[in-house]
């Protein structure tokens, strides 16, 4: 051996040496303390093992929150490849809780090349908004923020959505410059007020209409709370706060941002309505709401007066515990909020009882971004399903559970411009386009499988759930709600006859 080597194995054994005695010395980790050196490789593995469980433990269906199988299709179609799996299923199809699609004996016919699912309703038609729209998709993308989410992921998103033709929704962190790729936004108002705050951080009208000028904004929608962190406000930590950031949210850069539980410019239902209408009236855009459901009382409340003065949210946003695209405490992502099914279906009743459901749309998110999964949510009620993770798993996502340490390695939820310089924008926007188109065409697929041309128009008798006893019944039944009546308006119903 020469004396290269030598003083390479010099070099490591002194550095294995200065290694046990740090790890002997120490007082933080008792692992260390006791097996010095190879005490290391038990937070090697602990580091690693969410990408140990995907590939290599888990089966198909076992990792959480997206199994193997749903990764696999999400990345299938993004890409274009064969999105079909061979050999049969392998699922244990009769748990409770598994989805049955009912096949009709006599399908519906198939359009050659029509995969676009418009809204079956017009968004803004409740408050008779001067710029009130059909969404051309069913299907778009959910609220993700610039900060949790990189510049080029959020370039990627929009470019995307203009491919698709369907919405991008801002997230609560205002309108950057990677926002402006043209595709249509949906703003969203957060709690932080970002994009629409004054200095001292109090809801600005000015600032919002400078926000949304020479900006394709179609909706407003202001959230209330959200699947993963209902009920808290979000922290921002002074050295994410970028310049860019700062630009965008209208805060001070290199300042911690503290966005409070509640928002500041109202805090009753009244108070809710007269905001939400003062922003229709100084924008002529339809303005909705977003939040998870907890206690029922206020959806009661809000109903009532909505009822009683035909004003209020053009749509409802209902996010489902389950949901959740980038950090939260762990307490609040598992067991605060109800989740979608059982939280929309309340709601939804709700509205429904006061024969508000023909006019206000209702949009559903949490983990809805599958065929099978979202087609559930248009039997429920919803009109338009939102999809958040499934978008970022388009665009190179590979749930590696690293959003809350800013380490994401595929460049999805970092600001960190070495992780961020990965994620080329024009062949993600490309991917995630595939992906969403791919989506609603296996949604119309579903349709006309089940005799229908439209989630709206499909048979409520067409999807069943196993319940605890193993036996199949109705959707609604097993969440509460009896049959839906006319659940469009003529005009409604006589659109969606129209399409081929």
């Amino acid at each position: 051996m020469g004396s290269i080597g030598v003083l390479i194995i010099l070099i490591l054994a002194g550095v294995l040496v200065l290694v046990a005695m740090h790890d002997l010395s120490q007082k933080r980790h008792a692992i260390l303390r006791n097996f010095p050196i190879i005490g290391h490789f038990r937070y090697l593995l602990e580091k690693l093992g969410p990408e140990l469980r995907q590939y290599i433990v888990a089966d198909n269906d076992e990792e959480r929150p997206f199994n193997r199988d749903q990764r696999r299709w999400v990345y299938a179609t993004a890409k274009k490849e064969n999105p079909y799996f061979g050999f049969g299923t392998d699922n244990d199809v009769d748990l409770p809780g598994s989805i049955v699609i009912k096949h009709s004996t006599f399908p519906a016919a198939t359009a050659a090349k029509n995969n676009s699912l418009p809204s079956a309703k017009v968004l803004g038609a409740w408050g008779n908004r001067p710029k009130a729209f059909r969404p051309n998709s069913l299907v778009n993308i959910s609220g993700m923020s610039f900060g949790s989410l990189s510049g080029p992921a959020i370039e990627a998103l929009n470019k995307g959505s203009l491919r698709a033709g369907c919405l991008h929704n801002t997230g609560e962190g205002g309108i950057s410059s990677y926002h402006r790729n043209g595709g249509d936004l949906v703003y969203q108002i957060g709690t932080g007020l970002f994009g629409s705050r004054d200095l001292e951080g109090n809801f600005s009208m000015d600032a919002l209409l400078e926000t949304i000028s020479e900006t394709p904004v179609k909706a407003i929608e202001v959230k209330l709370s959200q699947g993963a962190k209902p009920g808290i406000g979000g922290v921002l930590p002074a050295k994410k706060v970028t310049n860019e950031i700062a630009t965008t949210r209208g805060v001070p850069k290199g300042v911690m941002v503290q966005s409070p539980a509640k928002h500041t410019s109202f805090d009753d239902v009244t108070g809710l309505i007269e905001f939400v209408e003062l922003i229709a009236a100084q924008t002529g855009i339809p303005v909705g709401i977003k939040a998870a459901v907890g206690q029922i009382h206020f959806w009661v409340e809000l109903a009532d007066q909505m009822e009683a003065s035909r004003r209020g949210p053009d749509f409802i946003s209902i996010d489902g515990a389950e949901g959740g695209t980038g950090a939260a405490p762990l307490v609040f992502s598992d067991s605060v909020a109800y989740p979608f099914r059982i939280g929309f279906a309340k709601v939804f009743d709700i509205f429904y009882t006061r024969s508000l459901h023909r006019d206000i749309t209702f949009i559903g998110a949490g983990k809805l971004g599958y065929p099978d999964t979202a087609l559930a949510a248009f039997a429920l009620g919803c009109d338009i399903v939102n999809v958040g993770r499934e978008a970022m798993m388009a665009i190179g996502c590979i749930q590696a559970q690293r959003c809350h340490t800013g380490h994401c390695p595929t460049g999805v939820a970092t600001q960190s411009p070495w992780l961020a310089r990965g994620l080329d924008p024009t062949d993600k926007s490309v991917r995630v386009a595939n992906y969403m188109v791919a989506l609603q065409h296996e949604i119309r697929r579903l349709c006309h499988a089940v005799g229908g041309t439209h989630p709206a128009l499909i048979p409520e008798s067409a999807i069943e759930i196993i319940n605890q006893e193993g036996s199949p019944i109705s959707l609604l039944n097993y969440y509460g709600l009896s049959s839906i009546e006319q659940r469009l308006d003529e005009t409604d119903s006589n659109y969606l006859a129209s399409i081929p």
